[in-house]
């Protein structure tokens, strides 16, 4: 590579994209962005405070939970700096080792968060097909293991990413796609042949959107298998509501990356919009959703929470009494998802 090639590739500086054509109402938008960075940073901060304080909920589902909650808050961390920043101050600037950075940890994180719904899934298998033995199966020990082997498999998928765009000249247009980073992005920048790099792209996306997804789906059939040898209809019902919250993670997750990664490799010709909007679902949707939809399907989450925000004391006063009999009806009605 000569000089003046090295020169001009240590310096390349990529322009991220808001909402093309809507920039006279740029800060108007970051209204919206604002409120879901905070909603999702308080929801997933809260569901890791209840969980860590209260010893009821040091079970195997609600350890899961709480990787699923620290995954989301790290993905809000690692967009929503240069997503607001181009609605809030018009800063679309962002240098080659910043977006290296910033795509590793989106993708690291995307990847993490899979293997963990996957584990969810293994959970909720376990309880329903095996019950008796749930807890000597999922012992803390073995879920740590769990865990740890979910954040190295994702360091290890993601790792090669940085590395196989940091090779490259960039000498086409800098404007990427999105208000952040992401690898198939970036790529598509590159003046050099990327059939490496979008080879690569493909076996991480099926490792993460393709096997686990699949597996994620065959846990399934299994678990609706012996629901339905359940002779009782009531504990069927049962057994398949402590599902609904992971089915409800799932399909937040996997509909809109499956659909953004189709449409950056084979919709040439799809609107530029689609392609921000989807975006912007898939990685700011779940983060938000998922301590939502959680805390409303679990009864004994949501007393929890109810006990904390509005710190039931032991007075006799009248609320204080309504409000610790609502609580108690709900642990006694616990669904324990």
């Amino acid at each position: 590579m000569s000089p003046v090639n090295d020169t001009k590739f240590s310096f390349a500086v990529f322009l991220l994209t808001g909402i093309p054509g809507q920039e006279a109402i740029h800060l108007w938008i970051s209204i919206p962005f604002c409120f879901i960075y905070v909603i999702s940073i308080v929801g997933n901060s809260v569901i890791l405070f209840i969980i860590k304080t209260d010893p009821s909920l040091h079970e195997p589902m609600y350890i899961f939970l709480s990787m699923l909650a620290v995954t989301d808050l790290g993905l809000s961390i690692a967009i929503m700096p240069t997503t607001l920043g181009i609605y809030l101050f018009n800063s679309r600037e962002i240098s080659l080792d910043a977006c290296l950075s910033q795509l590793f940890f989106i993708h690291f994180l995307q990847c993490t968060e899979s293997s963990v719904l996957l584990l969810m899934a293994f959970d909720r298998f376990i309880a329903i097909r095996d019950p008796l033995r749930y807890a000597s199966i999922l012992t803390l020990r073995r879920i740590a293991k769990m865990g740890l082997v979910c954040v190295l498999r994702g360091v290890a998928i993601v790792f090669p990413l940085p590395f196989l765009l940091k090779r490259f000249q960039y000498c086409r247009d800098y404007v990427l796609s999105h208000s952040y980073c992401l690898h198939q992005d970036v790529m598509k920048l590159a003046c050099s042949d990327i059939t490496v790099n979008s080879i690569y792209g493909l076996f991480v996306k099926f490792l993460m959107a393709g096997l686990d997804s699949l597996l994620i789906f065959l846990s399934y059939v299994m678990i609706l298998k012996t629901v339905l040898s359940i002779a009782s209809y009531a504990e069927c019902l049962r057994a398949l509501n402590t599902c609904v919250s992971h089915l409800c993670a799932v399909l937040l997750f996997y509909t809109p990356e499956i659909s953004l990664s189709v449409i950056h490799r084979f919709g040439k010709g799809s609107s530029p919009l689609l392609q921000i909007l989807l975006g912007y679902i898939t990685l700011l949707v779940p983060p938000l959703m998922n301590p939502i939809v959680y805390s409303v399907k679990s009864k004994h989450l949501r007393a929890r929470i109810i006990r904390v925000f509005f710190k039931v004391s032991s007075s006799p006063d009248s609320s204080n009494g309504d409000m610790n009999s609502y609580l108690h009806s709900l642990q006694r009605g616990s669904d324990r998802v």
